[in-house]
């Protein structure tokens, strides 16, 4: 079999191939063969029908085309096995079908081309001596404060509130129901979803879409007013986005929040702590750590932004494919941890749209992955064996569960260790200038396209849903 390679763009190699007269003769053959033992056709025994009576059934077009997909495919392997590719996905016809069924002849050479993606070639151009700047996240005190304010909240006592008006920070119980703005002389028009009978929602402000809250601030228990609110142009559902509403609020109840004292008794009560001061002293360490890794993040993905400026690369379609997938599967598994059914998110049509728009952020993420792969390639950067099953050891006795999959625990484990030997190497031979949190534009801790996209559509049935803004 004569096979030529042609290099093509985005990591394809072309294949021209010609497949010899005897094995185009020997495959026609074989198929006729083969439909003559399978097919059935009266006045004859099965395996018994004449080769003419076959071609008068099937038609030759439709023989010569089963002919045709064998020689194909068999030659597009054995054209990829003699040429030793390392190909990765699955191989394309670059001919016409049509016209080869039109060229085919039994018993001719048979020439066509296919192409098949292969491992881009990588190339750095530099990747020492980065001069990068990165966001460094600092422990807030305030952060333990307002965690403590929240528990407290939550576990307040709901006490009557009489003889006053509704006020910010209370508790009211409520019916409502919601109408879109119309012209004077057309009916107002209900908005679906936008109503409830004894609603509990606690007055604070940009919970809910504007002048919500602020028309029910000053009401009575017992009183119902028509209020003016304005749903933002960003609102998830398009057909109320950006249109003033008015809402029939009657104020049923009225209570305020009687919170616990903060004292040893409530660490006990929220926590595995006897004293509110072991409490704190916990709750520092974390917000100490989470303000370590944030920085961390920070400072790899600052200096993995700078390195794929250098990255030249042509990225193949099924390696793109393949990125997407993964980012897919990884939100729709967040996504159901968080008891979101993802079935009703992915129909055919949300599908396709989020392939698409996660696609440049896929791009991305294979580019960064390439470029350090590349680094540990060229400096011999790996990690031992040892280094991997010590890892596995800690995280397994950290999680005991039986249903771990160990080797690929294992897999994953390889991934982070190498990730972070790549990442101290590369920090090393870099110059990070580290700037006050906020300062940067880019955030980079932000949440992925996919995942934002998915979160979008993930909106209940409740009245909530249709009336509480995102904030």
């Amino acid at each position: 079999m004569k096979v030529t390679q042609e290099k093509l763009p985005a990591s394809q190699i072309g294949l021209a191939i010609e497949i010899s007269a005897e094995k185009s003769q020997q495959t026609y053959d074989q198929v006729i063969q083969k439909l003559t033992r399978t097919m059935n056709v009266p006045g004859f025994r099965k395996g018994k029908v004449p080769r003419q009576i076959l071609l008068q059934r099937l038609g030759l077009v439709q023989v010569k085309a089963a002919a045709l997909e064998e020689l194909i495919q068999t030659g597009i392997t054995e054209a990829i096995k003699q040429e030793d590719i390392q190909a990765i996905g699955q191989p394309q016809l670059r001919s016409s079908f049509e016209e080869l069924i039109a060229q085919y002849e039994p018993g001719q050479a048979l020439q066509f081309s296919a192409a098949v993606d292969v491992q881009p070639e990588v190339n750095l151009t530099q990747y020492t001596d980065l001069h990068v700047k990165a966001e460094e996240v600092k422990y807030n005190p305030e952060k333990v404060d307002n965690l403590l304010a929240e528990q407290r909240s939550e576990m307040a006592t709901l006490i009557p509130v009489e003889g006053r008006a509704a006020q910010l920070g209370d508790v009211a119980i409520v019916d409502f129901k919601g109408y879109l703005a119309q012209e004077e002389e057309q009916e107002p028009q209900e908005i679906a979803g936008a109503s409830a009978d004894d609603f509990q929602l606690e007055l604070q402000q940009e919970r809910f879409i504007p002048g919500f809250i602020d028309g029910i601030v000053g009401m009575q228990a017992g009183e119902t007013k028509e209020v003016t609110a304005q749903f933002p142009e960003d609102y998830p559902q398009q057909e109320v986005a950006g249109r003033a509403a008015t809402f029939t609020i009657t104020l049923k109840e009225l209570k305020e929040k009687e919170l616990p004292e903060l004292d040893d008794d409530f660490a006990q009560e929220v926590s595995e702590f006897q004293t509110l001061a072991e409490l704190r002293s916990s709750l520092e360490e974390r917000f100490k750590a989470e303000a370590e890794r944030q920085t961390k993040a920070n400072k790899e993905q600052a200096l993995t932004n700078e390195l794929v400026k250098y990255l030249e690369v042509d990225l193949p379609e099924t390696l793109i494919a393949q990125e997407v997938n993964n980012m897919l599967t990884q939100a729709a598994v967040q996504l159901s941890q968080q008891g979101i059914d993802v079935k009703k998110l992915f129909t055919q049509e949300s599908v396709a749209k989020l392939r698409e728009n996660s696609r440049p952020e896929a791009i991305e993420r294979l580019r960064s992955v390439l470029a350090l792969q590349e680094i540990a390639q060229r400096e011999s950067i790996k990690v031992e064996t040892s280094e991997v099953e010590a890892k596995v050891k800690e995280l397994l006795s950290e999680y005991s569960n039986d249903d771990i999959d160990i080797n690929r625990l294992r897999e994953v484990v390889e991934e982070d260790l190498l990730k972070e030997k790549i990442m101290s190497w590369l920090e090393e031979r870099s110059t990070m200038e580290l700037l006050p949190e906020g300062s940067l534009s880019a955030s980079a801790d932000s949440q992925p396209e996919v995942e934002a996209a998915l979160s979008d559509s993930a909106t209940d049935d409740s009245p909530l849903s249709e009336v509480e803004t995102t904030a």
